[in-house]
């Protein structure tokens, strides 16, 4: 009994969550956001694909524009890709990594939409050409359309915190007139 023995501590130590190999899960991605994150850069990796088989061109400033947002664009979603379906979604936190999403998957959508249009205006109609800015619109509008719901999503949860019209004035009647003398 002088030992300490009959004390322990009345509550268990909190145990820890099991490990997932490599970290990975998917929970954070529910409903739209998982198919769309896929959907990216397997888009843009298509885009790349079909860049790299084009053997010739006439001018290829456009092509190369292509190339370079093609590759970053792929890179880019898949990084993000992982950091939602790995520890470091906790480690960056949620606000950040959604911040950090929002304004990543603008840019990408807006200057993948931007190297389309220049690859289709400065393409000589080779038709792997033809399919890599096919893809790159089909890409572009992937991430576009994330950055749409995203808003649309911030936008509806913004509502619901804080409504415009709290009070509920509508059907009030007024108290005192406004031209009281």
């Amino acid at each position: 009994m002088e030992n300490g023995a009959v004390y322990r501590p009345t509550t268990e130590p909190r145990c820890k969550e099991p490990r997932r190999p490599c970290g990975c899960t998917r929970h954070r991605l529910k409903g739209w956001r998982l198919p769309a994150k896929v959907l990216q850069p397997f888009l843009s990796l298509l885009a790349v694909i079909f860049e790299e088989i084009v053997e010739d061109c006439s001018n290829c400033g456009g092509l190369y524009f292509f190339e370079f947002t093609s590759c970053t664009a792929f890179l880019l979603s898949l990084l993000i890709l992982c950091v939602y379906c790995t520890v470091a979604y906790e480690t960056f936190g949620k606000d950040k990594v959604e911040k950090v999403n929002f304004w990543a998957m603008l840019a990408i959508g807006v200057i993948f939409l931007l190297a389309s249009i220049v690859l289709a205006a400065t393409n000589s109609s080779p038709v792997p050409a033809i399919m890599a800015y096919v893809f790159g619109f089909f890409a572009s509008m992937a991430f576009l359309a994330e950055v749409g719901m995203q808003y649309w999503d911030r936008r509806k949860q913004s509502t619901r915190e804080h409504p415009q019209n709290s009070g509920n004035t509508q059907g009030t009647a007024e108290i005192r007139p406004l031209n009281e003398e």
